[in-house]
């Protein structure tokens, strides 16, 4: 499978960022402690301008010496951190969550909304300020685009809250993951109004 590496990492964006992805790639090692493949077999679909990508559902690379991540353009960044966000380890998730530059770019939203339906809480602070009046309306369009994967999101959220946060907020509507799908949710019925 480690041929087809970046095929896969490739068709997680769109083809205008082909070129992009080529470049991340190379600075992404591809030597690991572990015996199986570095990109899980799961993946979701899902849509974006028409594009249908597969991003995967986990990956197991280790992150990218930060003297060649300097190197990269800023769009470059943004490419491997959403790529990182979807790593095995939580933490690692966080990190690049956080290091997304705030430059609104629709072919992010997929890879935050997938955070959004993780079980990790400290997430949801982070989304909440990249979930804002720049690009609220790429969530807008990413929810109409994507029925399916946006109901699975939402159920997710509630499970989770109900598995691991009921006690720290008694009501759903209270839970931070909750209230970011719900102003999505809210403001995508005003536009139809």
């Amino acid at each position: 499978m480690k041929s087809d590496y970046l095929k896969i990492i490739t068709n997680a964006f769109p083809q205008e960022l082909t070129s992009d992805v080529s470049e991340i790639f190379k600075i992404i090692p591809l030597e690991t402690k572990f015996e199986f493949d570095l990109i899980s077999s799961d993946s979701y679909e899902v849509n974006i301008n028409g594009e249908e990508l597969k991003i995967p559902v986990r990956i197991y690379f280790n992150e990218p010496k930060e003297q060649n991540e300097k190197l990269l353009t800023e769009k470059q960044k943004d490419i491997l951190n959403c790529l990182y966000t979807r790593h095995h380890n939580g933490y690692v998730r966080e990190e690049r969550l956080k290091k997304l530059s705030d430059k609104p770019k629709n072919w992010k939203t997929p890879f935050i909304v997938q955070l959004l339906g993780e079980y990790i809480y400290e997430l949801f602070p982070i989304i909440d300020k990249k979930v804002n009046e720049e690009t609220l309306e790429f969530y807008q369009e990413f929810k109409n685009k994507n029925p399916k994967y946006w109901q699975q999101t939402e159920s997710r959220i509630a499970s989770y809250w109900n598995e691991y946060y009921r006690y720290k907020f008694p009501k759903l509507k209270d839970y931070l993951g909750i209230e970011i799908i719900n102003r999505i949710k809210k403001t995508n019925a005003q536009q139809r109004l």
